[in-house]
């Protein structure tokens, strides 16, 4: 590779960075699924949003990384433009291609700790503990500490509660 396309690549990629700390996000949902053996879905994704007018630039990005989609995402709150969300869900392309891009270069703001607690998740989720149901808890409650640092649903849903209610009165 010439100095002069490490020197664009390093530029492209402190792009990412810089936007990513302005419009990314890491985020672990818990998504109840009547078709999973637990009822939930542990659902981790990479995600950067953008209006209509600047779909171009999420292009660039999904472009760079080779992995990911475009979604439209029409919404009813006060913008006057549908928002497009560049979304990375598959554990492979997390683990083997946006992990290690931040991994390499580190974010700036407080979503450096958002980051670093996704990878986590991720990297329990490769070893399958989300199949287990204390797994399941250790992960919801690292997604506690994660974002807006809401209570976890799946942590307060009765499902959960009466399984361990049923695990105390077994014990």
């Amino acid at each position: 590779m010439s100095a002069e396309n490490q020197q664009e690549r390093f530029r492209i990629e402190q792009w990412i960075l810089g936007f990513t700390d302005g419009e990314g996000c890491f985020s672990v949902s818990f998504i109840k699924n009547k078709t999973t053996k637990t009822g939930w879905q542990i659902f981790p994704e990479f995600v950067i949003t953008q209006g209509a007018k600047s779909l171009p630039t999420l292009e660039i990005i999904k472009n760079y990384f080779g992995c990911g989609n475009l979604f439209i995402n029409k919404r009813s709150d006060n913008h006057r433009e549908p928002l497009y969300r560049y979304c990375v869900r598959s554990l492979d392309d997390l683990n083997k291609v946006i992990i290690p891009f931040f991994m390499r270069n580190s974010l700036k703001t407080y979503k450096r700790n958002d980051f670093e607690i996704f990878s986590k998740i991720v990297a329990m989720m490769s070893r399958r503990i989300h199949l287990k149901e204390n797994g399941r808890k250790k992960i919801a409650k690292l997604v506690e500490n994660m974002n807006r640092k809401k209570k976890s649903r799946f942590l307060k849903s009765s499902e959960t509660k009466r399984q361990a209610d049923a695990k105390v009165s077994v014990r």
